[in-house]
Order: C-alpha cells, then sequence, then structure tokens
C-alpha cells in the first residue's frame, strides 16, 4: 500500500527552493490546493507564526467575514501567491 498523503517537492512560491510542501491542504477548496501546490512546509510555518501578529495587530474579529479576507490578503503577500508562477523557460 502506497501513502498518496506524502507530498512531491514543489518548487515553493515565496523561498524559490525545491522542498516539500505543506502535508495536507490547510483550507478547503481551490486555495487549500494552490497552498499546497506552491508553498513549502517552511514558509507555511513561517506565515503560520506571523499571522498570529497580523490578528493581533490589525485587531481582527472572525465574526466579521472581512477580517477573513484581509488575512487571507494579508497571507497571499507574505507567500507572494499572486506573483505569476515560474514558467521553467
Amino acid at each position: 500500500m502506497t501513502d498518496d498523503s506524502q507530498p512531491s517537492p514543489i518548487l515553493c512560491a515565496r523561498c524559490g527552493e525545491t522542498a516539500l510542501g505543506v502535508e495536507n491542504p490547510p483550507f478547503p477548496g481551490e486555495l487549500g490546493e494552490e497552498l499546497r501546490a506552491r508553498i513549502c512546509r517552511n514558509c507555511w510555518a513561517e506565515w503560520q507564526n506571523l499571522e498570529v501578529m497580523v490578528i493581533n495587530e490589525l485587531q481582527l474579529n472572525f465574526m466579521d467575514p472581512r477580517s477573513l479576507d484581509i488575512l487571507a490578503g494579508h497571507m497571499r503577500e507574505f507567500l507572494l501567491l499572486d506573483k505569476p508562477a515560474e514558467s521553467g523557460e
């Protein structure tokens, strides 16, 4: 029996290194799959540490749906997800 849950090495959008991606998509849907395909474990761990500071600094209240959008925007910026993927050319 093979273990398909182990991620393959990916080229990380943030650090540019080839490394293991996050083990499981950290969010459901397309965003989770994008994170799994484009972000390495080390950069994800860095974001998780920074995420707490962002939440506290901006005093985000997750009863307000806009807070999720604000946090997601900071995450995408930190992880360089809006930078075009490398084409390999």
